[in-house]
């Protein structure tokens, strides 16, 4: 996904002169092309990631569309107040492109992990919120809201989902029917989703765009009222968002990040079966869904 970020980000700097990117000393060199022909419109600010936001306040003050770019903690937990303040209280617009996600530098320990961005980000009011699964959903997202005149949040991940969406309505969509109850996957975990409930009766609904929720695709389905949430960040991170378009009464499970620092360290594959997003564990919530 970075790499597509990085190409993309060329192309619109090319074609849009409002376009300027801020980068916090991260991914300097997959930008030095496009720092080489425009030198003005690509800056590193350097570890410098509260004042960064700031700068692209004022850019956007100015007329010019700003991208934000470092590690999800650095910059939504650091610099939580300037996204909150400068963007969401003033309604400027401005997009602010994140990697590692919950867990991709799990080697690097608990100061680069950042489950909790997507939590934080629903407290501020009018942000957007993408967390594509795919490279091809990622270019979607950004080609057709870049320059939606809201604070808009896009997560790049490490993982990728083996199927692409990046053609669904209000990216959402229905990935496969079913009677017993609904599973909601969120981002680049599909792929797990999809082995753990091959042989079930359950309905799976996927989504990429994460604020707002395709509110008339949760109204349609989850006629079960049974919905088993699959977060790639902290657990119930969602479960507001979709029990507040549905009236009825529901029961909500997850899986999802716990809320809580992970002190073990391994390769993302090891976090991902150590925190239960296995099709083990996936099925036995399922089963227990159903029965309950």
């Amino acid at each position: 996904m970075r790499k597509t970020f990085s190409s993309l980000l060329e192309d619109l700097v090319e074609k849009d002169n409002r376009v300027i990117t801020l980068l916090g000393d991260i991914g300097v060199f997959s930008f030095r092309n496009t720092m080489k022909g425009f030198p003005d419109r690509v800056l590193n600010i350097g570890i410098l990631e509260q004042s960064m936001v700031g700068i692209a306040a004022g850019l956007s003050k100015q007329g010019l569309i700003p991208f934000v770019h470092t590690i999800a903690p650095f910059l939504v937990e650091r610099a939580f107040e300037q996204l909150k303040i400068d963007f969401g209280y003033q309604r400027l617009s401005g997009n602010f492109v994140s990697v590692g996600a919950s867990s991709d530098y799990s080697a690097l320990g608990s100061t680069h992990h950042c489950p909790g961005d997507i939590a934080l980000l629903l407290t501020i009011p009018g942000f957007e919120i993408f967390v594509p699964g795919t490279s091809a959903e990622l270019a979607l997202a950004i080609e057709t809201s870049y320059d939606n005149e809201s604070p808009t949040y896009f997560r790049l991940s490490e993982k990728q989902n083996s199927r692409d969406f990046s053609n669904a309505s209000n990216a959402g969509s229905i990935v496969k029917e079913g009677s017993k109850c609904t599973v909601i996957a969120f981002g680049p975990v599909l792929d797990v989703v999809i082995e753990a409930t091959n042989d079930l009766d359950v309905e799976i609904l996927y989504f990429y765009k994460l604020h707002p929720l395709d509110k008339s695709l949760i109204i349609s389905n989850c006629k079960t009222r049974k919905i088993l949430l699959i977060e790639p960040f902290y657990s119930n991170t969602m479960s507001a968002s979709v029990s507040n378009l549905i009236p009825e009464k529901l029961r909500i499970e997850s899986i999802g990040y716990p809320r809580e620092f992970i002190r073990n360290y391994g390769s993302l594959n090891e976090h991902l079966e150590f925190l239960g997003f296995t099709i083990e564990r996936i099925r036995m919530k399922i089963e227990e869904l159903i029965q309950s």
